[in-house]
């Protein structure tokens, strides 16, 4: 399988020059960028979320038969990415994702009166938020840190709305319980 560069007129980089199945092209175009978007949160580096989320859209094409036989082909899909993504920070030896740097580049901090408490607020968030399970992180990252709606997160996940809304319920819940009631994410965007 060749990897062709270069960008179609939807600025979407293809994956193969191959001609892969329609579905999977289509799911490509649908998801890849939110799959980025993800990446960059934990990676923190463009380059680096894009060449993760590449590789795991080369490991989505080489499986794309077995995929499409799964009860729900955007949940399987969904799971090789967080693993790619964890891959390549440590093939980067970097930190794990997730990594407290990102409470230096929050719209919280960049808007406070106070940066200094902001930031000592930040990395206790983000440090609770590591005590999540990966579904409630991925949820409340995609949630809170890239503004997705409930019917976007629900698409990338392979999950339903009501079921992304429950759990985001259920993180805050959690990280209260962490944090104390006056130092979660709710009302926060």
């Amino acid at each position: 399988m060749t990897r062709n560069r270069g960008r179609d007129a939807s600025g979407v980089p293809p994956v193969t020059t191959d001609r892969p199945d329609l579905s999977f092209t289509a799911f490509h175009q649908m998801n890849r960028a939110r799959y980025v978007r993800y990446a960059e949160t934990y990676l923190r580096h463009r380059q680096d979320a894009e060449e993760a989320i590449d590789s795991a859209f080369e490991h989505l094409l080489r499986t794309w038969d077995q995929v499409l036989l799964t009860e729900n082909p955007a949940a399987y899909a969904w799971t090789v990415t967080p693993n790619k993504v964890i891959d390549h920070a440590r093939a980067r030896t970097r930190r794990p994702p997730l990594i407290d740097d990102a409470a230096f580049d929050t719209v919280a901090l960049r808007n406070a009166v106070d940066p200094i408490g902001q930031i000592t607020e930040s990395l206790a968030l983000f440090r609770a938020l590591r005590q999540l399970t990966d579904r409630q992180q991925d949820v409340m990252v995609m949630t809170y840190l890239q503004g997705m709606n409930a019917p976007e997160v629900a698409a990338v996940l392979g999950m339903s709305s009501p079921t992304v809304r429950s759990t985001v319920r259920h993180s805050l819940r959690r990280l209260r319980e962490i944090l104390g009631p006056d130092r979660t994410m709710e009302g926060r965007r």
